[in-house]
């Protein structure tokens, strides 16, 4: 396979899971240039493109490449021009990977090895505002007195919110207290991962013991531990014994623990024990100060009509307000000036063109899927599981609030039902989304999840 065929697959993939507008801007004139046994260079057009491919989408690409080429160990990127290619001697390219490994290590230093928290994420960089008091307050509250106040903290909310911003203020803040203190922060699917190869390597005992003497474990995205018996089990057991010392424990999910699928009644039991705060979507003010907050960081002089026009537009999701702004960063970079406000609504016309509501049948149903855990050909074929009928009536309530679908159009969507079904369907949980707040709760995180542009 040639590299230009390698990096189609990837680019292929990458445009399924990005917005037209962010898939544009950051993989636009990319290409792999050179490549060893073990290792690829990819070109990037400037500086900012091939910081945001490091930070932001290198798991992915690395995980694309992964499952055409198993053998690729290293990934690298570096700016240059069309003809790059042809200016990389074949016997360069170790010593590319060298170099660039030394960047690299500079850019890790950010993050502590010993327990896995990131420097530049703390209190002092956290924006408070109306969709995120609680949780802030909270988190506060544990910092002032570990394992007492909220034990555990459990913190939910959609992708690009600030969960994960909360959890490393936390633990740097206590770190910075007691530098003696045992703190370990770690997302959930890494714990799995842990666990999956004591249990294979015989080596369990150790793990747990590891865990159980810590004062702080923190979990990110703990909703990947749902249908996972063995890491709930492990999990459980570390709970109790942390819980019984006066350890604390903190979480993050996307969902607050009763919408979680397939998790253990004595795990929900226990999440649902403490603080449970979520964080929502930043009001207007929220995100105008996170908005210049960014720019202040970056030594940004962007006049506040232009932050005002961003904050305006982009709403649900702090990723994106970032992503905005950093377009407009990169235009300066590129060439030298700070755009000014007509320039700024040249440059996010193509971000900001698809309106919002603006989605597919086939992303809702990968929503829902996703979110209920179960799959999309339940929904659709005539199952009567009961865990089914549900997350198909959610479908058919979401299919016609955001695609605007007829019901007879809904019901061709779903398998070829009635539109009599359709309706009822609709109207069940459209009477649920006025009267449940749990149900309201589903349907919000549901819509993030449709409409979320990237992952972290």
């Amino acid at each position: 396979m040639t590299n230009q065929e390698l990096w189609k697959i990837v680019l292929d993939e990458m445009e399924l899971s990005l917005s037209k507008a962010n898939f544009t801007t950051w993989f636009k004139n990319t290409s792999i240039v050179s490549s060893s046994d073990t290792a690829i260079l990819i070109n990037v057009p400037n500086g900012f493109a091939k910081e945001w491919l490091e930070k932001k989408f290198n798991k992915t690409i690395f995980k694309i490449i992964g499952d055409v080429k198993p053998e690729v160990r290293e990934i690298k990127y570096t700016i240059g021009g069309g003809n790059l290619a042809e200016r990389i001697q074949k016997g360069d390219f170790a010593q590319f990977i060298k170099n660039e490994s030394v960047k690299k290590e500079s850019a890790d230093l950010e993050v502590n090895k010993t327990n896995n928290l990131n420097k530049r994420y703390t209190f002092d960089f956290f924006i408070v505002g109306s969709n995120n008091e609680l949780a802030h307050a909270a988190s506060l509250a544990v910092v002032k007195n570990l394992g007492k106040t909220y034990n555990p903290l459990f913190l939910y909310g959609g992708v690009g919110l600030g969960k994960t911003h909360l959890l490393h203020s936390i633990g740097n803040k206590i770190f910075s207290k007691d530098p003696s203190c045992k703190i370990l922060y770690t997302p959930a699917e890494k714990i799995t991962a842990e666990i999956l190869d004591s249990l294979k390597n015989k080596t369990i005992e150790d793990l747990k013991q590891k865990y159980c003497l810590l004062d702080l474990l923190i979990i990110d995205d703990i909703q990947f531990v749902a249908g996972k018996e063995k890491t709930q089990e492990i999990i459980f057991s570390t709970f109790n014994e942390l819980y019984s010392k006066n350890k604390q424990i903190i979480l993050s999910s996307d969902r607050p623990p009763s919408a979680i699928p397939t998790l253990e009644e004595r795990l929900r039991s226990r999440f649902e024990g403490g603080m449970i705060a979520d964080i929502g979507i930043p009001d207007f003010e929220t995100r105008l100060a996170i908005l210049k907050l960014k720019a202040t960081q970056k030594d940004f002089d962007i006049d506040d009509q232009s932050l005002s026009y961003i904050a305006t537009n982009i709403q649900r999701n702090v990723r994106e307000l970032e992503g905005a702004l950093n377009r407009i960063y990169a235009f300066s970079q590129i060439y030298n000036k700070i755009p000014n406000f007509k320039e700024v609504k040249k440059l996010l016309a193509a971000y900001l063109s698809t309106p919002f509501k603006k989605t597919t049948h086939q992303t809702i149903l990968k929503a829902v899927s996703d979110f209920y855990d179960v799959s999309i050909n339940d929904i659709v074929k005539r199952s009567r599981k009961k865990e089914v009928v549900r997350p198909r009536q959610v479908c058919m309530f979401l299919l016609r609030e955001e695609t605007k679908y007829s019901f007879p159009e809904i019901g061709s969507k779903l398998g070829n039902r009635d539109h009599s079904t359709i309706i009822h369907g609709y109207e069940k949980i459209k009477a649920e989304e006025d009267a449940d707040q749990r149900t309201k709760q589903e349907l919000t995180l549901i819509k993030e999840k449709i409409y979320q542009t990237f992952d972290a």
